[in-house]
């Protein structure tokens, strides 16, 4: 048995099924014994604890009964009465707060922070809500909840000092900020997030944090700050430079996932993939090409990764493998784009239907490794990708993974061959196939070793299986039932058989082939029923969209978590946190089944139900308090979404996007948005025309946003009130006269369908056009009471303008603050620009040009980052303008420079000329003359 109580009570048996313990006594009971830890409990012990200084009467005999009840749930040998009491038998790490702090433990005694990083993540991610949730009321719990709580903190402070290091500042500086208000007094906690506050160009608010629990412990302890902080504070008041972001590391500006298991005899191979993309040498795409199974992607990103302080604008991993076979080269630019997260400026770039040329402008001037995985299906759209970034960007570097080569101009083909196979018996534990093994074998069998016993069956099977990776990882498994030496008769067996080799594959593809068809055939019915129906996933997925897709009929959906369980088990797919994915082999070969079932079209059918009803399940919930959660989970759901698009009948097509194109607007994903609305409202088929219309006006809103003008209300004809008025303001947003008569039309119909959203965010649309402070107030008094953030961001704003205009400074710049604040809690990046900007606009109104330049310079970094033009021009004008205020007139005539150079349109150029015509004998440029 195991045991949960990190969180509500909980009981899984040895296969992992989850146990009900009836009736909150008996869970009592049981949480009494685990707070003991398996020792011996005396009776008269647990009646005072159970009922609390009022014991029933006959006690004892009720005690006794709930002993038996807790008996026949987890089975008589579990509870043990002896002379001292009774006790619960658990054998070494069954309860989730042992495993806890020993993942802990181990943490702090490992050396490398990324792996220190990741064990304290696993020892968190156990906790699922309050320690003994269940009977945290009793006396006899308070304690041990105490001891665990204090526990938690104590890791969630050492992992945040951890990512620290790595360079992780901007999340942190967020995320910490709800557990520092949770827990005020806890200084070290504190001067963590005072760090990061600092790190991420946030010194203000790192001082006021420190002034904040300076008032606190002044008020509640009567106390000052200790030593350690009262130091931290001075050396951010001197901005001493071992306070400064770590250089060299890059990992807020790389994807790249953190290996679950150690790289195994590739080390010469990642020279080597190294040397060829090193700086001495004019090679920049080399592509990794092997067969399935052979491990070029765990390859590529170990290269990749040991690469990252090169690139200053990051390493990314680009996942090609959800891609349909007839993606063209745009498609391929758009996963880039969504990847380096400038997807967030598509929204203010009018040419945007050529993304392989926009891609390339964006990232010109940039130096960063793209590793582009799993391309053999989509090899002509990455070569004419991959030709264009070579072309455009001198500083771009490519890392490709497929099983043919892209065939380009300047390509080098690395071929990535299995691992080293025995070539002696007194060397067999050189050979990295063996390591390999051998590393697998002790996780599937712990005490499993080689030794001169096994060694002759574990040279044998590493040869019959070829050195491949996959096939070693899949046959490691086994060793649960069979001995080496019986494991290396069976496959001697398979292959002798005649029809175990595919004909027209390769001898080592087939040797995979062999090794998959044999893990296939000793699944059970219901394992291979998940296994096949998982494949039609494009990037893995969560238990419950597992447990939608892979059900039906013949299998009900409470099953599918335990036979997820034993497929993980069997190294047939990997649980990579919250989600469940197949490896490229195995997911290929799974869809080969899919096929041959004749169940395809059903699984797919399911798949694209299970993404529609989770899009129309999280727009609900994309306005209001858990906002930022749910665009965090579609954030994650980017490549099965896709899938589900490319799949979808007209009518589930025109579903999705209209219940994402709210998600990709907050993302400001919108040339991803109007591509996809165009494709669903072409697809063949019937649909509901209520589904058509909705889609046709979230379009022309898309749309308007770029080019266009606003004619007449793409409204008419939708009947559903509260859709009509929400789209009325969605498309009359910033659209002139006629855009504020819909939002006016907006504002009256939200009303009249009682959407409080609805006013709220036509009120605080009303109050940008007319300046109304009541109007702006009291929609953001509904954002507030709705929870919803990104509207608080958008009253902000407008209350904001009306201070400035009431000539109320510093209560816009404290409004510009809060909502710098909110950007960057929602990631949304361009409003974080829009606010930096705003707030540097103020600081200079207010005379400090140098206060102004901090924040311009940071706007102008953001900007940088994303490709977000608009946001590059705004900063390098503040930044010439605060440059002259400071009579430093070359670099003021630097930035301005810069400015007209990137500017696309007149009132750009003209504010950046009028600037530069301020600077007495000005030599002017070029384009300014």
């Amino acid at each position: 048995m195991r045991y949960g109580v990190l969180g509500p009570l909980a009981v899984w048996d040895a296969e992992g099924r989850p146990v009900k313990v009836p009736e909150a006594k008996v869970r009592a009971l049981l949480a009494d014994l685990l707070i003991h830890g398996g020792g011996p409990v005396p009776a008269d012990r647990l009646i005072e604890d159970l009922w609390a200084g009022s014991p029933p009467g006959g006690s004892v005999n009720t005690l006794q009964t709930k002993i038996s009840q807790l008996r026949r749930v987890l089975g008589r040998d579990q509870v043990v009465r002896e002379p001292a009491g009774y006790r619960l038998r658990l054998a070494g790490d069954a309860v989730d707060a042992l495993r806890f702090q020993k993942l802990a433990e181990r943490a702090r005694a490992h050396d490398e922070p990324a792996v220190k990083g990741d064990l304290f993540a696993d020892a968190l991610a156990l906790w699922r809500g309050p320690a003994y949730a269940d009977v945290a009321e009793s006396l006899f719990a308070r304690s041990e909840i105490t001891r665990l709580e204090e526990l938690r903190l104590s890791v969630l402070e050492d992992q945040a000092e951890v990512r620290l290091t790595l360079g992780d500042y901007t999340m942190l500086a967020t995320e910490l900020g709800e557990l520092v208000a949770q827990h005020p007094l806890r200084e070290r906690l504190r001067m963590v997030h005072m760090r990061a506050l600092y790190q991420a160009g946030r010194q203000s608010e790192a001082l006021q944090s420190f002034q904040e629990l300076r008032r606190q412990l002044a008020d509640e302890l009567g106390v000052s700050p200790g030593p350690l902080v009262s130091a931290l504070h001075e050396a951010i008041l001197r901005q001493e430079p071992h306070l400064a972001p770590p250089t060299g590391r890059l990992p807020c500006r790389t994807n790249l996932p953190t290996p679950l298991t150690p790289l195994i005899g590739r080390q010469e191979a990642v020279d080597q993939v190294r040397a060829r993309l090193n700086s001495d040498s004019s090679t920049r795409l080399v592509t990794l090409t092997g067969l399935g199974g052979v491990g070029k992607t765990r390859l590529a990103i170990a290269a990749a990764r040991d690469m990252a302080e090169r690139f200053a604008d990051g390493v990314w991993l680009v996942e090609l493998a959800g891609l349909s076979a007839a993606s063209t080269p745009d498609d391929i630019a758009e996963r880039v784009i969504t990847t380096l997260g400038l997807c967030d400026t598509a929204a203010t770039e009018p040419t945007m239907d050529d993304l392989v040329n926009w891609l390339g402008q964006a990232v010109a001037e940039k130096r960063l490794l793209l590793l582009l995985d799993n391309c053999e299906h989509v090899v002509e759209a990455v070569a004419a990708l991959a030709g264009t970034v070579l072309a455009t960007v001198p500083g771009g570097h490519l890392l490709v993974t497929s099983q043919e080569a892209l065939d380009i101009p300047g390509e080098v083909v690395f071929p990535v061959p299995p691992l080293a196979l025995p070539e002696d018996t007194d060397l067999i534990a050189q050979s990295s196939a063996v390591e390999l093994f051998v590393e697998r074998a002790a996780a599937a069998v712990p005490g499993f070793t080689l030794n001169t016993g096994n060694a002759a069956a574990v040279s044998a099977i590493c040869r019959r299986l070829d050195g491949i990776p996959l096939a070693l990882e899949l046959v490691a498994s086994r060793l649960r039932t069979l001995s080496p030496e019986q494991l290396a008769a069976c496959l001697d067996h398979r292959f002798t058989l005649p029809d175990v080799r595919a004909r027209g594959l390769p001898a080592r593809q087939q040797t995979l082939r062999s090794m998959l068809d044999w893990s296939w055939e000793l699944l059970t019915t219901d394992e291979q029923t998940v296994l096949r129906r998982l494949a039609v996933h494009a990037d893995g997925c969560t238990l419950s969209s597992a447990e939608t897709v892979c059900a039906g009929p013949d299998l009900p959906p409470e099953r599918v978590p335990d036979l997820l369980a034993r497929l993980v088990d069997r190294s047939l797919v990997v649980r990579e946190a919250e989600r469940f994915r197949l490896l490229e082999s195995v997911a290929a070969y799974s869809a080969e089944r899919l096929a041959e079932t004749g169940e395809e079209s059903a699984v797919r059918l399911a798949f694209v139900r299970c993404y529609t009803e989770l899009t129309e399940h999280a727009n609900d919930r994309l306005r209001g308090p858990d906002q930022r959660r749910w665009l965090e989970q579609l954030d994650a759901e980017t490549v099965n979404l896709r899938r589900a698009l490319g799949l979808a009948d007209a009518e589930h097509a025109l579903r999705l996007v209209n219940a994402l194109t709210w998600y990709w607007f907050l993302r400001g994903r919108l040339t991803e948005a109007r591509r996809s609305i165009q494709a669903a409202l072409n697809t063949n088929g019937q649909a509901t025309p209520a589904a058509r219309l909705e889609a046709q006006a979230w379009l022309a809103g898309i749309e308007l946003r770029t080019t266009g003008t606003l004619h007449e209300d793409p409204t008419v004809g939708l009947d559903n009130p509260v859709l009509r008025a929400r789209l009325q303001w969605f498309i009359g947003s910033g659209q002139g006269l006629e855009g504020r008569r819909l939002v006016e039309k907006s504002l009256t119909g939200a009303r009249a369908a009682h959407d409080r959203w609805g006013e709220a965010a036509a009120l605080v649309e009303h109050a940008s056009y007319t300046s109304d402070r009541r109007d702006a107030e009291l929609g953001a008094a509904l954002f507030q009471e709705l929870g919803d953030r990104w509207g608080q961001l958008r009253a902000t704003r407008a209350l904001a303008l009306v201070a400035e205009l009431d000539g109320d400074h510093p209560r816009a710049e404290r409004l510009h603050r809060e909502g710098l604040l909110a950007a960057e809690e929602l990631g949304l990046w361009t409003e974080v620009v829009e606010a930096l900007t705003w707030l540097g606009q103020t600081a200079l109104s207010s005379g400090h040009p140098e206060r102004a330049t901090e924040l311009y310079e940071r706007a102008l970094s953001i900007s940088a980052e994303r490709a977000y033009t608009r946001g590059e021009i705004r900063a390098e004008i503040g930044l010439g303008r605060a440059a002259r205020l400071r009579d430093d007139q070359e670099t003021a005539k630097h930035h301005l420079n810069r400015a007209l150079a990137k500017s696309r349109s007149s009132t750009q150029t003209a504010e950046a000329q009028a600037e530069l015509n301020l600077i007495p004998q000005l030599h002017q440029s070029p384009r300014s003359a």
